[in-house]
């Protein structure tokens, strides 16, 4: 559903999901922004008739930490990865963003926490290299480059795997749902006071937009999340880092056959190198008897 959420955002951007006779696309900040306020007031009503609100109390401190990965994280990677959808194409904002795993073992090796082996060397320079086709540097006549968007599918990434080494404190301590419930509440807070309603307002979208991004909302977040913590419940770690590299896979189809947005030879072979490099860095070295580190996508 990731994949298919990835697809329909780039057509909003592009006008294609527009009504008879409307002229505004909808901004990246827009879709950002109402996905997660939506999805917010979804979760938090779902949640607190289930379990009650007490429940659902967290300690000052990691109410803090919930802010920091729900500012940094996740408004920082959604909006990016909107942005770069916008401005270059699906396949090319997915590919850059899931390398988050690469950065996550580069920050984790200069920390000391890991130990460059060979398999994992291997893997940063196969993800380096399928960036490199990916977006185009080598065998491209008249290469232009979109400055913007591949800035911005990169710090989609950074703000991943920013994501990805924060969480894990916090998800030792709390079910997976109570942490999404709590940084997207942060994000939305964010949202707010970088686009306060009054704003929202003057860019009169119309009704049939503003029902688009709750219907968004939900096949963006909180469906696909539901799949995605079910299937880890019936899936060995090994099994759920393979299956979950499937969703830039299917995102670059649908794309492909939805949107036409077709890939150059070199770029698709780029695709697969990142793909495999992605499974590589989080495959477990059974000689270092390291714990595998499954980084849960967070489009």
């Amino acid at each position: 559903m990731w994949g298919v959420a990835a697809a329909i955002g780039r057509a909003a951007f592009t006008g294609r999901l527009l009504p008879p006779g409307e002229v505004r696309p909808i901004d990246p900040l827009i879709l950002s922004q109402s996905r997660t306020t939506f999805s917010f007031l979804l979760l938090a009503g779902v949640l607190g008739v289930t379990r009650g609100w007490r429940g659902l109390r967290l300690p000052a401190a990691d109410f803090g930490r919930m802010c920091l990965l729900g500012i940094f994280g996740v408004a920082a990677s959604n909006y990016f990865y909107y942005l770069a959808i916008q401005r270059t194409n699906v396949a090319t904002a997915i590919i850059l963003q899931y390398t988050a795993p690469v950065w996550v073992l580069l920050y984790t090796v200069a920390r000391g926490l890991q130990k460059p082996t060979l398999q994992r060397v291997l893997a940063v320079v196969l993800a380096l290299s399928g960036i490199a086709l990916v977006i185009g540097i080598f065998g491209t006549v008249g290469f232009r480059l979109d400055t913007i968007g591949i800035t911005a599918a990169m710090l989609a990434a950074f703000s991943f795997a920013f994501y990805n080494v924060g969480g894990h404190s916090v998800l030792s301590r709390y079910d997976r749902w109570t942490v999404l419930l709590y940084v997207i509440f942060s994000a939305s807070l964010f949202w707010i006071l970088i686009n306060p309603p009054w704003k929202i307002a003057a860019a009169h979208y119309s009704g049939p937009q503003w029902l688009f991004l709750l219907v968004f909302s939900l096949i963006s977040v909180l469906a696909p999340f539901a799949f995605y913590f079910a299937g880890l419940q019936h899936l060995e770690p090994t099994r759920a880092i393979v299956v979950s590299c499937l969703e830039p896979v299917f995102s670059i189809v649908i794309a492909a056959v939805a949107l036409g947005e077709v890939m150059r030879p070199l770029q698709s072979v780029g695709i697969v190198l990142v793909l495999i490099a992605i499974v590589v860095v989080q495959l477990p070295d059974r000689r270092l008897r390291e714990p595998i580190t499954i980084v849960e996508p967070m489009e």
